[in-house]
């Protein structure tokens, strides 16, 4: 009989600190400054039809990320939904690529053949934004069940918006992801409206966190406004993973401050309501939480905000300047066999 090959040594966890300094802090206000920025640009430059498609901003939601990358592992794995230009960000692309990508360029994370539905990066572990709503969700598991079938220690973290949920996919997923003790996390990015409708409208179940109950899934829900939160919650759930425990569930709440897409005209929710939830503005907080600790000046911060702003504005030149795809490329990068005689190299 063949020697079964020991799985490799465990070190892609990181420690689950909760007792975050100066660097963690940081760390957290650019990151969601740069998501913010960019996503303002985008804002600004889709109503000016500089790129097409459809156009889906984060804005208010940075918290979830921000606190998400310096929870998990460095090789773990993200697959989402379509509001997803600022996964590639925050793991550390630049914004000159991911502009490029939006722009459909050659330049950008997938040589423009994404868009902003649609954001991959390989290298980054990013599994894509998928634009079929729920698609993600059994594409998650499977990205699990391939790591835990090699023997890794890798843990996914697959996130979805409370509209998603509703997808029969998840269910077959969820009882499949218990059945087989995948290292998944599921993250429902609760920002309380699938596109117009709100939670209250279309279950009797408004806590999301209990949709894996029935499966006997742990969950719980989480502040989205507070990175801290956030950053605890994701750090548990991953060592819940790591030691074969299964699946769980994470309901994390939150809220868009723009529209569905830009094409929405928000007129399901009140302005006071908005303007309630940007009181909790997540980067304001850790903005507070800097200057209190005297961990920055309010000068250095307005010089991060303006370097920043200029980097967004020099990635929009990049990608006004990069080139457009060649008619060559609809064959590259896709499946293609030599049965069919109408496909030239």
């Amino acid at each position: 009989m063949p020697t079964k090959t020991a799985p490799p040594a465990k070190k892609n966890a990181r420690p689950a600190d909760g007792g975050h300094g100066k660097e963690t802090y940081q760390r957290w206000f650019k990151d969601m400054l740069l998501m913010r920025r960019f996503e303002e640009k985008c804002g600004q430059l889709y109503t000016m039809q500089k790129f097409g498609g459809f156009c889906h901003l984060y804005i208010g939601q940075e918290a979830i990320l921000a606190g998400m990358v310096t929870a998990m592992g460095t090789d773990d794995r993200i697959i989402t939904g379509y509001r997803d230009h600022c996964h590639p960000l925050v793991l550390g692309e630049t914004p000159h690529r991911v502009m490029a990508e939006l722009y459909g360029r050659t330049t950008g994370t997938s040589k423009g053949k994404g868009g902003s539905m649609h954001f991959f990066d390989k290298g980054r572990n990013l599994f894509g934004g998928h634009g079929i709503v729920g698609g993600q969700i059994g594409l998650g598991a499977g990205i699990a069940f391939a790591d835990k079938y090699r023997g890794g220690d890798q843990v996914t973290l697959c996130m979805m918006g409370d509209g998603a949920v509703r997808q029969g996919m998840l269910h077959e997923t969820f009882n499949m992801a218990m059945t087989w003790k995948l290292p998944v996390v599921f993250i429902i990015e609760n920002n309380q409206y699938a596109m117009g409708t709100s939670v209250e409208r279309t279950s009797n179940v408004h806590e999301l966190h209990r949709l894996g109950a029935s499966y006997d899934m742990p969950g719980e829900p989480v502040d989205g406004m507070k990175c801290e939160a956030v950053h605890a919650a994701i750090a548990k759930a991953c060592a819940h993973c790591r030691a074969g425990e299964g699946p769980y569930l994470l309901e994390i709440n939150t809220y868009r401050y723009r529209g569905h897409s830009m094409s929405d005209p928000q007129k399901y929710r009140s302005k006071e309501e908005v303007e309630a939830y940007k009181q909790q503005d997540p980067i304001e907080d850790v903005r507070v939480t800097l200057l209190k600790n005297k961990w920055a000046t309010e000068a250095e911060l307005e010089a991060l905000d303006a370097a920043i702003k200029k980097e967004v504005e020099e990635a929009v030149t990049f990608a006004e300047q990069s080139p457009l795809p060649e008619p060559k490329e609809l064959w590259e990068d896709v499946y293609k066999t030599p049965d069919y005689p109408f496909i030239k190299d």
